[in-house]
Formats: C-alpha cells, sequence, structure tokens
C-alpha cells in the first residue's frame, strides 16, 4: 500500500482523496470541539455567493430520514438539491450530494484545496473542514436549494454558521451528553439554536423541553410545533397532514419503515408549505418523493430467508423505534442481533430498548479507537439481562456471518448499535469476504 505525503508538510499539491481525508483528520487535536468562531472566519474568508434557501435540520433522532424526504421530494419536483449529511457508511462522497449524486472524487478534492486556501492558519475540525467544503462546492454548482444536517446539537455545531430559509428539530432526546448536557432542557436549549428571528421553527417533539419553546419565543422565531401547528392523521392505507392553511390528503406511505416516520414526513411537509413562495412544488412531487425515498441503514431490508436487517440506531430513543419496527413486523422464528458499539454510547439504554425483541445477542467489538469492547458490551448485557443468550466475536463481520449460519429461514438478523457497526458489515458485504458460502446479499 503506498505511503501517505508527508501530512504535516502541507504539501497537499499532489494529494488523492485518502491523503486529503488524512490530513483534516489529523489538522485538529480534537475530533470535536464546540464553537463558531474559527469557521465564521473560514467562511467570511471564502466569500461565499448563497444565492438559494437552505432547511438546516437537527434532532437526536430522526435527522437523516428528514434530510432524505426533503431531497426526495424536491428533486421530485425538478430543482438541483443539494444535500449534505453525516457521517458516511463507506465512502465519504456520500455526505455530500447534488441532484441526488454523490459528489466526484475530483470536485471534492477542488473543495478541499478551497477550504485549505482559504483557512491559512486557523484549525479546522473534521466535520467543520468537510462542512465548509460541502457549501462551497453547493455554490460552485449553482443548486436550488440545499439542505444541511447538523452534526452535534445545533447552537455551536458548523452548519449553524449558515443562515436557514428553514429550521427543523426533528425530536430531542439524551445523546451527545458530554457536549450538549445531561437533561432534556439543556439539550433542547442547544438544538433550539438552530431556530432564526422571523424564520420557519417546525418541531416534530410531542413532548418538546420548555427550553426549546423558550428559546424559540425569545428571538421571535415562527416556532410551530407537531399536535399543534401541524399534524397527520392515518387512515386505512394512506394519512393525511393538516395545518391551519393547508390540507393534504391521501398521501401514501414514507418508503422508510416505522410508524414514527409520520413525524419527520409531516415535519418535511410544513417546511415545504413554508417555502411554497420561494420553492414552489405540486402535491405530486411530494407523493413522488416519498415514495422513492432511500436512506442506508435506517432499518434498511437486505434479504429474506432469513430476513436481514440494517439499523445504525446507537441510542435508547432510536433502539426503541427500531423495537417498535421488530414487533410490528414479528417472525415466526428468532431474532438474532449482531450487536457493537461505541463505549461512549448509552450501552445498557439501548440493550433494555431492544431486549425484548432480541433472542440471540451476537456481540463484537468495533474498529474504532471509541469502539466498546465485545468483552465490556457481553457484561453489560448480562448485567442487564441475567441469563441472556450472547456469543463473543473478534469483529462484526465474523459475528455477522457466523448469525447467517445459525439462523434459519423463519429467522431474523439485526444488525445494529452504530454506523460503524452497518458499515463493517456492508463492508464485508461488498468485498464479499464473508466465509461459509454466505453470498452478497447475506443469505445462506
Amino acid at each position: 500500500m503506498p505511503e501517505h505525503p508527508d501530512l504535516s508538510a502541507k504539501n497537499t499539491a499532489d494529494f488523492d482523496l485518502n491523503d486529503w481525508l488524512a490530513y483534516i483528520e489529523a489538522l485538529h487535536p480534537k475530533d470535536i470541539e464546540m464553537g463558531l468562531g474559527r469557521v465564521n472566519q473560514v467562511k467570511d474568508r471564502l466569500n461565499l455567493k448563497i444565492n438559494f434557501p437552505i432547511i438546516t435540520v437537527a434532532g437526536t433522532n430522526g435527522k437523516g430520514s428528514t434530510c432524505a424526504m426533503l431531497e426526495s421530494i424536491y428533486h421530485a419536483a425538478g430543482y438541483s438539491v443539494a444535500s449534505y449529511s453525516s457521517p458516511h457508511l463507506l465512502r465519504y462522497s456520500e455526505r455530500i450530494r447534488v441532484a441526488s449524486e454523490e459528489i466526484s472524487d475530483v470536485d471534492l478534492i477542488l473543495a478541499f484545496q478551497a477550504i485549505e486556501a482559504a483557512r491559512q492558519d486557523i484549525q479546522l475540525t473534521y466535520f467543520e473542514y468537510g462542512t465548509l467544503a460541502a457549501m462551497w462546492h453547493f455554490c460552485a454548482a449553482k443548486v436550488d436549494i440545499a439542505i444541511l444536517e447538523v452534526g452535534l446539537g445545533g447552537r455551536l455545531d458548523a452548519v449553524n454558521v449558515f443562515e436557514p430559509s428553514c429550521a427543523i428539530v426533528t425530536s430531542v432526546d439524551l445523546d451527545h451528553m458530554d457536549f450538549l448536557g445531561n437533561t432534556r432542557e439543556l439539550i433542547g436549549a442547544e438544538k433550539a439554536g438552530v431556530f432564526r428571528k422571523g424564520i420557519s421553527a417546525i418541531c416534530g417533539e410531542l413532548n418538546p423541553p420548555q427550553s426549546l419553546v423558550d428559546s424559540a419565543q425569545k428571538i421571535g422565531a415562527a416556532l410551530k410545533l407537531i399536535d399543534r401547528d401541524f399534524r397527520f392523521e392515518l387512515q386505512e392505507n394512506d394519512w393525511c397532514f393538516r395545518s391551519d392553511n393547508y390540507l393534504l390528503d391521501s398521501i401514501p406511505m414514507p418508503a422508510l419503515m416505522g410508524d414514527f416516520q409520520l413525524y419527520n414526513a409531516s415535519c418535511v411537509i410544513a417546511a415545504i408549505v413554508d417555502l411554497q413562495d420561494k420553492l414552489p412544488l405540486r402535491e405530486e412531487a411530494i407523493e413522488k418523493g416519498l415514495l422513492s425515498v432511500r436512506l442506508h441503514g435506517r432499518y434498511q431490508y437486505l434479504s429474506s430467508k432469513p430476513d436481514v436487517i440494517l439499523d445504525v440506531a446507537h441510542n435508547p430513543h432510536a433502539a426503541k423505534s427500531l423495537a417498535s419496527n421488530l414487533k410490528n413486523t414479528s417472525t415466526s422464528g428468532k431474532t438474532f442481533a449482531v450487536f457493537a458499539m461505541l463505549a461512549d454510547k448509552d450501552i445498557a439504554g439501548v440493550v433494555n430498548a431492544i431486549a425484548d425483541e432480541v433472542d440471540e445477542w451476537y456481540v463484537s467489538g468495533i474498529s474504532h479507537i471509541r469502539g466498546a469492547a465485545g468483552v465490556q458490551i457481553k457484561e453489560m448485557i448480562l448485567s442487564e439481562l441475567p441469563g441472556a443468550s450472547i456469543r463473543l466475536f473478534h469483529d462484526v463481520a465474523n459475528a455477522y456471518a457466523e448469525a447467517c449460519i445459525d439462523a434459519n429461514e423463519n429467522d431474523r438478523i439485526i444488525i445494529l448499535g452504530s454506523f460503524f457497526t452497518v458499515a463493517e458489515v456492508m463492508r464485508a458485504l461488498q468485498t464479499a469476504t464473508l466465509k461459509n458460502g454466505i453470498n452478497k446479499n447475506g443469505a445462506r
């Protein structure tokens, strides 16, 4: 394998994409440093010409689904849609898309070069560098709209240096507590930081923290709460959206699985209605976009006999949604959980949230500096579920391979716990390295 250039020398002229990614990862001593000062300085130096509306999406869970629906609907309406999301599963380019296409290596390198020239001696984190590169590319591509997913929190996230035309908070629950606070009130205030005076502030949380409501009112944001200002109603085979000034009936169910997706879809339609004067679209685009939306790793059904499902659920709130999906699509056989998590996540909370739907645990560590050891996860499961059936493996790919061997055609396998867990299985499938006669779809 060829060695990377001397990354410390800043001689980036001959960097390929892998060199660039290694370089920007090493630039800052911390993975995460909250604050907007450094990002704002570089943004000002870039002198970006942002002539398009921005929808900013924050939330503990549901951000990815909400962004994917918005992207799909505006694309179906014929607009040039930019989308920025994180993290990625297999390729960094997944994070930056225009017209539903991932950014090319050439364009990504051009964007990184632009950020490098502008930042000079300012240290940027990996996420900050990538966020600025994404927006530079969107400006160069002259898109019609950009959908930006907040990485962490909201108020101090790099995405928040860009002024939205509409801001969405999908949900508020406990996650990233070292950075955002250890209560829903503290976290709600951080997520409300994406709101702006006079701009639609849409919230899909049924029981929003008072701090979020107070923050919106204090700055004069046009706060719209689900079940107060807009709502959805389930019908026999479809659903409808209602607000004070808009009704959309007989909407097809989103292609993304789970009744909770209707909360996300309702936030999406509320945002679309509010932006009709800037980006008008017909109701047919909403229907087409919801039917065609795809999102890897969110209750993603891979194959049958046995059923194989990928879900990046990495906190109790997301695990409860996953458990609901599993319960609503019950199987006549067993459920095998291929399970690995990061050490700084609420492992016990996820275990308890999903426990009733799991028969066998196939546990491993994750190949990441923050990954919990498989032994640690096993001990945590046993402390919460004494007598649980657990097998320990060296890595996620081996755990998945063994689950495929052990599962019968009436069983199902769920891969969960982290983006890294899902990515390791996807990578193994992609490179066809699984043993014991398992094909690329994961079936025996």
